[in-house]
């Protein structure tokens, strides 16, 4: 079974239609567990009427709001997860009805998956924010023209799927391209490297130290575009206050490892 490990903070508008998309997959074989960083009532009642009107195990794990310390709750998460392969997503990201079929597809033993993304602008997502249900079909259709409008990044991403294949491996360890928002890897690969390093607090870069020290594991990194984009919803960038110093650390340890 695959485990969705959902990562959400105080965004339940988002959190709603991440839900919803996440119950029109082709593949319905997964659990949804979500890694709460301290998000108020609100999302909670929208997880309640979700688990309450759909069939999908669906587990709420939370924590008191210290501010950004969404690695520590993913660890709750990777150890609560029932499933043998794990998919981190983010509660402001859509998923195609084909995502979790698309990620089983390129799960192989030995190797992890970082996915690619969509961006939204912000006209569009406030749009999509007003919907009662999430739809791919209705919004799928005027795809070109969305594209054209910038209210999509990539068009044929959306409209092309690829396989399989060794054109996928990464080589050696790259930072780009690295979405926290979307990637996956065997539970027990993650328990192997003690989950993601809590003494990273604050946005940024907690992704890359995570892939980093998978491949350093001896992981073998594989790319997911063309194959399981999501849709990220506009927002307001983060407090990037602790990403240079987190990059530094992730910096100073594949320089220690390549000594």
């Amino acid at each position: 079974m695959i485990s969705i490990l959902l990562a959400t903070y105080n965004w339940p508008q988002a959190l709603k239609l991440c839900l919803e998309s996440l119950a029109t997959q082709t593949d319905k074989n997964f659990e949804i567990i979500i890694a709460d960083d301290g998000s108020t009532e609100s999302t909670k009642q929208v997880i309640d009427s979700f688990s309450g009107s759909h069939p999908t195990a669906i587990k709420h794990l939370w924590q008191e709001d210290q501010g950004f310390r969404k690695t520590k709750i993913l660890n709750q998460a990777i150890n609560a997860a029932h499933g043998d392969y794990l998919v981190f997503l983010d509660g402001d990201c859509i998923v195609q009805p084909d995502f979790v079929a698309r990620h089983r597809e390129l799960a192989q033993k030995g190797y992890l998956v970082t996915g690619s993304r969509i961006l939204l602008n912000e006209s569009l997502t406030q749009e999509l924010l007003t919907w009662s249900q999430w739809s791919f079909q209705k919004f799928s259709s005027g795809l070109l023209g969305k594209r054209f409008s910038g209210g999509i990044n990539k068009y044929w991403p959306l409209k092309i799927k690829l396989g399989n294949g060794s054109w996928r491996d990464y080589k050696k360890f790259v930072w780009r391209r690295i979405k926290g928002c979307n990637m996956a890897c065997w539970k027990a690969d993650a328990e192997a490297i003690n989950g993601f390093d809590e003494t990273m607090t604050g946005w940024g870069h907690e992704d890359a130290d995570f892939v980093f020290r998978l491949q350093h594991h001896g992981i073998t990194r594989k790319s997911g575009s063309w194959s399981t984009e999501v849709l990220h919803l506009f927002h307001k960038i983060n407090d990037q206050s602790n990403a240079a110093e987190n990059a530094r650390r992730v910096r100073e340890k594949i320089l220690a490892k390549a000594l």
